[in-house]
């Protein structure tokens, strides 16, 4: 496995978001080195708080709703797709699918000299934010295909809406 993840884009607002949430993947990455030298469970404890603040977001960032393309649009507004260099493939009323094809927080990881294991590990924790968002919203279901930190080229993510 090689981690590809290289930006294409460069605004200053774009990299100044970019920056930010660089410096929050750092923090969480030497918090969680931190709790696995004081001999805790550092990857249950990392999962349950990011999922926590994904139940957090997904009740307070986002609207009530159980329009797909509502959710989609706030989830993949258009700040946010110029960070992450997303590529929207599908937004319906019944699927929801965005290619990742840049993330911040694995390039701050590569920058603390993370093996990619340990990359793919701490980006499944933080795909544990956007499965906590999602968990807001009954009617959607999350479904993470590919990643950028296993190697793949994008992170793909795909949402669906459960049909009653």
């Amino acid at each position: 496995m090689a981690i590809t993840n290289v930006s294409t884009v460069n605004e200053l607002e774009v990299n100044n978001v970019r920056a930010a949430i660089e410096h929050r993947a750092t923090w969480f990455s030497l918090l969680l080195d931190e709790v696995e030298r004081a001999g805790a469970d550092w990857e249950k404890i990392g999962r349950a708080a990011i999922f926590n603040c994904g139940v957090f977001h997904g009740h307070c960032k986002f609207s009530k709703t159980d329009d797909l393309k509502k959710f989609a649009s706030e989830f993949a507004n258009d700040l946010v797709r110029k960070v992450f260099e997303m590529d929207v493939k599908e937004m319906s009323d019944d699927e929801f699918v965005v290619e990742f094809h840049y993330c911040p927080l694995v390039s701050a990881w590569m920058k603390l000299g993370k093996d990619e294991t340990r990359i793919n590990t701490l980006c499944d924790i933080a795909m544990d934010g956007d499965r906590g968002i999602i968990s807001a919203f009954p009617e959607f279901k999350f479904d993470l295909q590919a990643t950028i930190a296993q190697g793949d080229k994008v992170c793909r993510v795909v949402v669906t809406k459960e049909k009653k």
